[in-house]
């Protein structure tokens, strides 16, 4: 993909700062940079751990919406889970109320294994989701935070909750080898629950050996850290599994690459993750890209920003000067001229 010179990307820049309903992976607000190329707007939002080498395929997907636009759609609509994230049983109900039509909500994603927490929080969660939600499918996301035993275990008991609304279990333990592990232990025990591969995918260097190892059922899979739409889809179609695109936070204006990812999987059996625009009590666009009775529209491309919203929520001074350096240092990547460029 030819790559722009950093100057034309970072030319008329913004940083924004968007704040959260809910705490999610331990932030209560979301910057990002946003920049517009010839076929529109565009997003660069690693997480603040993210190195320059990880960041450089969020830059790269960027770069492909911007300079090359969202491709051809395969379908019109694309079905979204609701996500709940790691909140008290009793707050579940709230969160559940910011979705517009929350019972035609196809599936719901609750997130598990939360630091402080324990499994009795997290069955809890589930319990009530399977009560307010009744024909909603469950799956939930681990992020890799259990153990072998602990993923066993609970994984055991969720199945016991959910039943046969159980879909599956997202990286209930971290690594590849681990997974597959898992599934061979699962299996054994006749507790039966999918896994599917999130982490062990977009932070592997072959994301393909989850297929090899039979170590999930199904991959999930976001444009930004897997270098954008094309590359996604190449991921997707050489693992031979069935594939959930999931968002990665993202303002509007980004959240529109994984709606055009999904809209041009050739197989989309699942409900996707693409419902986190409803955790901003504030966006940069008019019209968010909240879905409704469970579903999104396919887009032509990413929905510009309003100018008074970019202004309300622009960070300026050394955060700004901090966003910019990040495009520098994973630019170096994505041009293939990796030099060290330091971000403090």
């Amino acid at each position: 993909m030819p790559v722009p010179a950093v100057e034309e990307i970072l030319d008329d820049a913004v940083v924004v700062s968007l704040p959260m309903n809910t705490r999610f992976r331990g932030q209560t607000a979301r910057e990002v940079l946003l920049f517009r190329g010839p076929q529109g707007w565009a997003e660069f939002g690693p997480f603040p751990e993210y190195g320059p080498e990880e960041s450089a395929n969020w830059l790269r997907s960027g770069v492909e919406a911007a300079w090359q636009g969202l491709g051809e759609a395969l379908r019109t609509e694309i079905p979204v889970n609701a996500t709940i994230p790691a909140v008290a049983a009793d707050e579940v109900e709230g969160v559940v109320s910011r979705y517009r039509d929350p019972q035609a909500v196809p599936a719901v994603k609750i997130k598990v294994a939360e630091p402080g927490q324990d499994l009795a929080d997290d069955l809890a969660r589930v319990a009530e989701v399977h009560r307010i939600l009744p024909n909603a499918g469950l799956r939930v996301d681990a992020n890799g935070a259990w153990n072998h035993q602990e993923a066993v275990t609970a994984l055991g008991q969720i199945a016991e909750i959910a039943g046969e609304r159980f879909e599956y279990a997202e990286q209930p333990v971290a690594g590849i080898e681990p997974l597959a592990e898992l599934r061979e232990a699962l299996d054994a025990l006749g507790i039966p629950v999918k896994i599917a591969a999130d982490e062990a995918v977009r932070k592997s260097a072959d994301p393909l050996r989850v297929a090899q190892l039979g170590a999930a059922e199904l991959i999930v899979v976001k444009a930004p850290p897997l270098g954008g739409i094309a590359r996604a889809l190449a991921v997707v179609q050489e693992s031979g599994l069935d594939a959930v695109v999931s968002s990665a936070l993202d303002t509007s204006v980004g959240h529109s690459a994984g709606i055009a990812l999904a809209s041009r999987l050739p197989r989309l059996p699942y409900a996707c993750g693409l419902g986190t625009v409803t955790m901003f009590s504030s966006d940069v666009v008019t019209t968010p890209l909240v879905p409704q009775a469970g579903k999104l529209p396919a887009l032509p491309q990413a929905p510009a920003p309003d100018p008074e919203l970019l202004a309300a929520h622009r960070v300026t001074g050394d955060r700004e000067q901090w966003w910019h350096q990040r495009v520098e240092a994973a630019y170096q990547h994505l041009s293939g001229t990796a030099a060290s460029v330091s971000v403090q």
